[in-house]
C-alpha cells in the first residue's frame, strides 16, 4: 500500500468515527431530553416543537455552507461544526430552561449539519469507482452505531441530568480532535461559466437532475425524529418500562447496523431505486402490523429491530442515489440538497407527530409512521429512475 492509499484510509476512517460521534450525540438529545421534558409535565407539542430546533439549526446554516465548503476545504468545516457540537453539548446542565435548550439544540444542528455535509460530501467526491455504495454504507453504518448506542443512555439520567450530556461532549472532543492529522481538500471546480456557478442555478440544475433522490433523506429524516422524540412519549403513556423504550429505539438502529454495508453493496449490484423500493415496502408493512402488536413490548422491539433492517439505511441509500443522478461537479449542490430535505422531513415529524399525539386518540402512533412510509414509496414507485445514463438518454 503506497502512501496515497494510506492517507485515504486514514482521511476514510477519521471521517467514520466523527460521524459515529455524532450520531450518538444526535441519538442520546432526542429520547433524553423528550423523556426530561415528559417527567416534568410538558406537553407532547411543545416537545416535539421543541426537537425541531435541531433540524431549524440545520436548515438557517444550509444557504451559507456551500461556499465556504468551496472556498476552505473540507477540513475546516468540519473543525467549525464540531466546535459548536461539543460546546453546545456541555452548555445543557447549565440552565434547565425550554428556550435555553431550544437554542443549544439549534446550535447542534448547525455544527451538526457542517459535519455532515462537509464529511459526504468528501466521501461521495472521493469514493473509487463502483465502491460508492459500499463506502457510504460503511457512512451510514457509522452513524447508525452511535445512533443506536445514543439511547441507551438516557437511563443515565436517573444518576443524574448532567450526566448524559457531559459524557456525549467528551466523546464528541476525542473524536472531534481527530480531524486535525488529516489533510484538507477542496470539491471540484464547477465547470462552464458564471452563470452555472450561482447558487440558484446549482439547486435548480440539481433538483432536475435528483429530486426524487432527496425524498429517501427526508423520510429518514420524519422516521427518526417521530420514533426518537414522539414514541418514548407515546410508549410512557401507554405504561411501557423506560429502559424497554430505550431497548426498542435501539433495536431499530441495531437492525440498520446489521444489514447497512449488505443493502449498500446490494445497491451497487441491481440498483439504488429497486432497494429503496423493497425497504420502504417491507418498513410500511411492518409499522401497520406493529400497531397492533402494542400490548407486548417485546413484540414491538421485534417489530422495530426488522423495520430497521429495511429502513436504517434509506438515508445513504438516498444519497448514493442522488450521486448516481448528479454530475460530479453538482455533488457539493446534491449533497446540501440531500441535507435539507432530511430537515425538513426531521422539522415535520415531531410537529405533525406531535399533533398526531395530542389530536388522534386510540390510533397508534405508529399508524402515522405507516402512512409517511406509504407515501414516498409510491412516490419513488412511480417517479425513480435508475441512472444517470438513463436522464441523460431521456434527455438526448
Amino acid at each position: 500500500m503506497n502512501i496515497v492509499e494510506r492517507n485515504d484510509q486514514r482521511r476514510f476512517w477519521t471521517l467514520v468515527i466523527i460521524v459515529s460521534i455524532s450520531g450518538f450525540s444526535q441519538g442520546m438529545l432526542l429520547p433524553l431530553i423528550s423523556i426530561i421534558f415528559e417527567t416534568d409535565g410538558i406537553s407532547s407539542m411543545l416537545n416535539g416543537l421543541n426537537a425541531t430546533g435541531l433540524y431549524i439549526g440545520t436548515l438557517l446554516i444550509s444557504p451559507f455552507v456551500e461556499q465556504p465548503l468551496r472556498k476552505f476545504g473540507y477540513k475546516p468545516i468540519i473543525i467549525l461544526g464540531g466546535a459548536i457540537v461539543f460546546i453546545s453539548l456541555l452548555m445543557f446542565p447549565l440552565w434547565k430552561h425550554v428556550m435555553f435548550w431550544f437554542i443549544l439544540r439549534l446550535l447542534i444542528g448547525i455544527g451538526d449539519h457542517c459535519l455532515h455535509y462537509a464529511t459526504q460530501t468528501w466521501l461521495t467526491s472521493t469514493a473509487p469507482e463502483g465502491k460508492l455504495g459500499k463506502s457510504m454504507a460503511i457512512y451510514g453504518l457509522s452513524f447508525g452505531v452511535g445512533f443506536a448506542v445514543g439511547p441507551l443512555m438516557t437511563p443515565l439520567v436517573r444518576v443524574s441530568e448532567s450526566l448524559p450530556f457531559i459524557v456525549s461532549s467528551i466523546l464528541c472532543l476525542i473524536a472531534w480532535s481527530l480531524v486535525f492529522f488529516i489533510q484538507n481538500e477542496r470539491p471540484e471546480v464547477l465547470a462552464g461559466d458564471a452563470k452555472e456557478s450561482n447558487s440558484f442555478t446549482r439547486y435548480k440544475l440539481s433538483f432536475k437532475y435528483a429530486w426524487i433522490a432527496f425524498l429517501p433523506p427526508f423520510a429518514y429524516g420524519a422516521l427518526e425524529t417521530s420514533l426518537n422524540a414522539l414514541f418514548p412519549v407515546y410508549a410512557l403513556r401507554m405504561d411501557f418500562d423506560l429502559t424497554m423504550v430505550s431497548i426498542i429505539l435501539s433495536a431499530f438502529s441495531i437492525g440498520g447496523i446489521i444489514t447497512q454495508v449488505p443493502l449498500g453493496l446490494l445497491g451497487d449490484r441491481i440498483g439504488r431505486r429497486n432497494v429503496l423500493l423493497i425497504s420502504l415496502f417491507v418498513g410500511t408493512i411492518g409499522f401497520g402490523i406493529g400497531s397492533f402488536l402494542e400490548f407486548s413490548e417485546i413484540l414491538v422491539t421485534v417489530v422495530f429491530f426488522i423495520c430497521g433492517m429495511f429502513l436504517g439505511s434509506i438515508f445513504s441509500l438516498g444519497i448514493t442515489y442522488m450521486a448516481d443522478l448528479t454530475p460530479k461537479e453538482l455533488l457539493p449542490t446534491g449533497n446540501l440538497l440531500c441535507g435539507i430535505f432530511f430537515s425538513l422531513g426531521s422539522l415535520m415529524g415531531p410537529f405533525i407527530g406531535g399533533l398526531y399525539l395530542q389530536i388522534v386518540k386510540g390510533v397508534s402512533f405508529l399508524v402515522f409512521i405507516t402512512i409517511i412510509l406509504f407515501i414516498i414509496f409510491i412516490m419513488i414507485l412511480l417517479f425513480g429512475k435508475q441512472t444517470r445514463t438513463i436522464i441523460k438518454g431521456s434527455e438526448a
